[in-house]
């Protein structure tokens, strides 16, 4: 395989709204997507491959193994805008690209694609990293290359012309080539540390995407995983507190295992 390649199950959508999340700052993106994917029930159509993934196959629990992928799920009729019903497609995957060429390739064919289904709106989830720490109630920041989004998005607590810096990857490339394919995109951003998983900027911005796109699911999932997740925190609080209390033992060399 020497090209970009999604395979997918041939079906009519109704004005498909498209959500994604990939892994990136925080996990929020995956989070948030995989959580809304399981709580509606959504339905795999569609599996991108590329060669500008790693070269690598993921083990999975019943021996088999599958190439890293990206995958797309839908559910009919989940978003409503006023009296209007749309699709909903759901973009997760394993990772994202690793090269510049590879990120503007995979990004473009995936709203290629959408466009193709009869694309109508995209919205990707991202983390955003503030700089200021944790703060006790988190934003969500809003960036947007179609301006009648965004009093749209003001209205469900968005926040626009806060959020400074660069979009590295899918999040915001994707929203970049909605505009050059016409199709209103936005970028939906939690507030974050630099953190492997952060549970409560998922949180945060599902509870503001439920606003937008006219959906009811529930947080019992994502509210133990902020339990979890904050139970592990103070654990590594604990071991750091208990190590500064004596000399660290030196490392040895020959327990250092290096995975590429």
């Amino acid at each position: 395989m020497n090209k970009t390649k999604i395979f997918y199950k041939k079906m009519k959508f109704n004005k498909p709204v498209m959500i994604v999340g990939l892994p990136g700052i925080g996990n929020v993106g995956s989070m948030v997507c995989e959580h809304i994917k399981n709580e509606i029930g959504a339905k795999k159509f569609a599996t991108l491959y590329s060669p500008h993934f790693p070269h690598q196959a993921i083990m999975l629990k019943n021996g088999m193994l599958r190439l890293v992928n990206n995958r797309f799920y839908y559910a009919k009729n989940a978003v409503k805008h006023g009296k209007e019903k749309h699709d909903l497609i759901i973009l997760l995957g394993d990772i994202q690209a690793m090269t510049p060429e590879g990120q503007y390739d995979i990004n473009e064919k995936i709203v290629r694609f959408f466009k193709h289904l009869g694309g109508h709106e995209i919205y990707t989830i991202a983390g955003y990293n503030s700089a200021k720490g944790k703060a006790e109630n988190q934003k969500v920041f809003g960036l947007t290359t179609d301006k009648k989004m965004i009093e749209t998005l003001k209205r469900h607590g968005i926040i626009f012309g806060e959020a400074q810096g660069t979009i590295f990857g899918a999040s915001g490339l994707i929203v970049a080539f909605g505009k050059k394919h016409m199709i209103p995109s936005a970028c939906i951003m939690g507030e974050t540390e630099m953190l492997d998983v952060d549970a409560d900027a998922a949180k945060r911005v599902l509870e503001v995407l439920q606003g937008v796109l006219g959906i009811s699911i529930s947080m019992e999932n994502i509210d133990h995983l902020i339990k979890a997740t904050r139970k592990m925190m103070r654990d590594i609080e604990e071991m750091v507190k208990e190590s500064e209390g004596g000399a660290m033992p030196a490392p040895n060399p020959e327990n250092f295992t290096y995975i590429r």
